[in-house]
């Protein structure tokens, strides 16, 4: 038996159950990682609430760390007692869980476990957004939005060593700071402010060459009117609830503008691009480069908790589970 969160009927946060749960040996393919971390995301919301169907019961959650402490038939590459990492199949809420070997990467001794959790979702998804949804490229202009959040913060960092101009929307004065202190050179109040209008300001009408957003419903269809002609709109969440169907025509009307929906698990379903990705975050991070800011930690059983804070937008940066 190994403690871990279960969804029996989705909900509200009152769905994850802390109990006790069988876990079989890893089966072909598979390692059993001890878990020292959990990443907690939006994406597990999505999932808790039904938004994503999953088969009930199901463990939530999509990344953590820990050390390997058994290997099923056929795994090559890892050995027993290994620090490792990932990002993949459902099953995260758990002290120990089998996943499949192809979604595990080594974690050098340069990150720790909380980080590792903390980042693979987020930073895997920052690393696609910036070298391939839309490779940022010195002197270009970037809009983020939920810039405190816990992509926001990395792609503050990230698109600003890359040498992008960084604007950031947040809800606060507290969040803008943080923004800040990650590299964004200007922040905009999107709640006080007309962000539109001072995105227009901060870049002498210019616009920018990409929008990030994680936002969704809320911040469309205002994140088009900030893209110069020919600007890349890249929504990769709906935080704020979920994009309706629109007239592709608009995309022409606001200057021939390219619009993606891009899914992490789309970028990692081929193993040899996600360790180049994986490969990339852990050098960009192990080196201090970019920081991962883990604002908050609940014990595993406490992981209602944590899906109230990341709902009513009470956190900034990462969060992680402790099991």
């Amino acid at each position: 038996m190994v403690k871990a969160i279960r969804v029996h009927q989705t909900g509200g946060p009152e769905a994850l159950i802390y109990e006790d749960v069988e876990l079989a040996a890893p089966g072909p393919g598979e390692v059993q990682i001890r878990q020292h971390a959990v990443g907690v995301n939006f994406i597990d919301v999505y999932f808790r609430a039904g938004a994503y169907p999953a088969p009930t019961p199901f463990i939530p959650g999509n990344e953590g760390a820990g050390e390997i402490v058994a290997l099923g038939e056929g795994v090559t590459g890892f050995k027993v007692g290994d620090r490792v990492a990932y990002a993949g199949a459902l099953g995260a809420y758990a002290s120990v869980r089998n996943i499949e070997s192809k979604f595990v990467v080594s974690l050098p001794a340069s990150v720790s476990f909380e980080t590792a959790a903390a980042m693979m979702l987020k930073g895997l998804t920052a690393e696609y957004l910036l070298f391939r949804s839309y490779p940022v490229k010195p002197g270009d202009i970037v809009l983020v939005h939920a810039a405190a959040g816990g992509v926001g913060l990395i792609l503050c960092q990230w698109a600003r060593l890359l040498g992008a101009t960084v604007i950031g929307t947040v809800g606060n004065e507290e969040k803008a700071r943080l923004a800040r202190e990650a590299g964004a050179h200007h922040t905009i109040l999107y709640r006080s402010e007309d962000w539109v209008a001072r995105v227009r300001e901060i870049t002498d009408g210019k616009l920018c060459h990409v929008v990030y957003d994680g936002v969704g419903k809320a911040t469309f269809p205002g994140s088009l009117d900030c893209l110069r002609p020919f600007g890349s709109f890249i929504s990769f969440g709906s935080s704020s609830g979920s994009i309706e169907a629109f007239n592709i025509g608009l995309l022409a009307q606001k200057g021939s503008l390219y619009a993606q929906r891009p899914s992490l698990f789309a970028y990692v379903a081929d193993e040899a691009r996600m360790r180049e990705m994986a490969a990339r975050l852990m050098d960009v991070v192990g080196s201090g480069k970019v920081k991962i800011a883990i604002h908050a930690r609940y014990p595993l059983a406490e992981a209602a908790n944590a899906h109230r804070a990341l709902e009513g937008r009470e956190t900034t940066g990462a969060t992680v589970l402790l099991p």
